[in-house]
């Protein structure tokens, strides 16, 4: 098992549906960790490197984050700036599925918001949200109490969902809240391809899957996914390469193969297309920002 192995957070909602918390830096409340809940994470100041899920990126003050139940995340500010400790680095907010199929039980219109939670399951930044937006609402949930921060909440939720500059941080989880025929086809191979990324699986045996004839296939993939058929593959196991090489300590010509590469020359070409870095960079960056400090202790 490897020390990057994420650590699991337990978010007691019996008494609050909705959660917010804030804090400064340095704190041990940063690590690498995963939940069952969503959380909506706005970074307030510092500059760094993100990380959710086999993400790597910058990030800088009103960077603006969902990510989804279960998916392992941290944000590691950069010490090479000599940053003095401050107080205000991190302001969230916590909430569950059961919460929002509550909501959307009585108020249908919520369901809009299944899409934006879906995708979030990969992780979503909205890019150039306006700080001072974020931070409005997220004091207001803050400061709100009963039904009130429910309703402050859903309504920063609303907009957050709405942003028109958002990125998908995994790129294999796509959401098809309504699904067509033809989405009904492009989602049977999606699910396919993330369970058996390792197998051999051509574009003419996934359009007799979805139904279509190859042409049509390959133009209704790329709308549905924003991918080309054979760069979708090479995502999904790349990501599933980063996770290993995150979570174990196999030797990377191992994960190469077991991820659905036939040779170590190609898997690292792609993988470095793909993350802009090689494997063993990858490993070794992942390793020296998110392994926790000897003796620390979590809240």
């Amino acid at each position: 098992m490897s020390i990057l192995t994420p650590e699991f957070e337990f978010v007691d909602q019996a008494s609050e549906s909705v959660r917010y918390l804030e804090h400064g830096w340095p704190t041990d409340l940063c690590r690498w960790h995963s939940h069952e809940v969503y959380e909506l994470h706005l970074i307030t100041s510092t500059h760094g490197k993100a990380f959710v899920g086999e993400h790597i990126g910058p990030f800088g003050p009103g960077a603006l984050y969902l990510v989804g139940p279960n998916v392992p995340h941290n944000w590691v500010t950069d010490e090479v700036g000599a940053y003095e400790p401050v107080e205000l680095r991190d302001m969230l907010v916590q909430f569950s599925q059961q919460s929002i199929d509550q909501v959307a039980k009585g108020f249908p219109e919520f369901r809009e918001l299944d899409e934006v939670l879906q995708r979030s399951r990969g992780g979503i930044e909205f890019i150039d949200f306006d700080q001072s937006v974020a931070a409005t609402h997220l004091a207001g949930i803050r400061d709100a109490t009963g039904a009130e921060r429910i309703t402050r909440f859903l309504s920063f939720l609303t907009i957050a969902s709405k942003h028109p500059h958002q990125k998908q941080l995994s790129d294999h989880t796509v959401a098809f809240p309504t699904r067509t025929t033809k989405q009904s086809g492009i989602a049977d191979v999606v699910d396919h391809i993330t369970t058996h990324f390792a197998e051999e699986f051509t574009l003419e045996e996934a359009a007799d899957m979805a139904r279509m004839s190859p042409t049509a296939f390959s133009r209704n993939f790329q709308k549905f996914t924003g991918s080309r058929f054979v760069e979708f593959v090479t995502k999904v196991r790349i990501g599933q390469a980063c996770s290993m090489l995150q979570a174990t300590d196999d030797k990377i010509a191992t994960i190469c193969h077991e991820v659905g590469f036939r040779n170590l020359a190609n898997f690292n070409r792609h993988f470095l297309k793909v993350k802009d870095m090689t494997p063993s960079a990858y490993r070794d960056l992942t390793r020296s920002e998110l392994a926790p400090a000897s003796g620390a202790s979590y809240d």
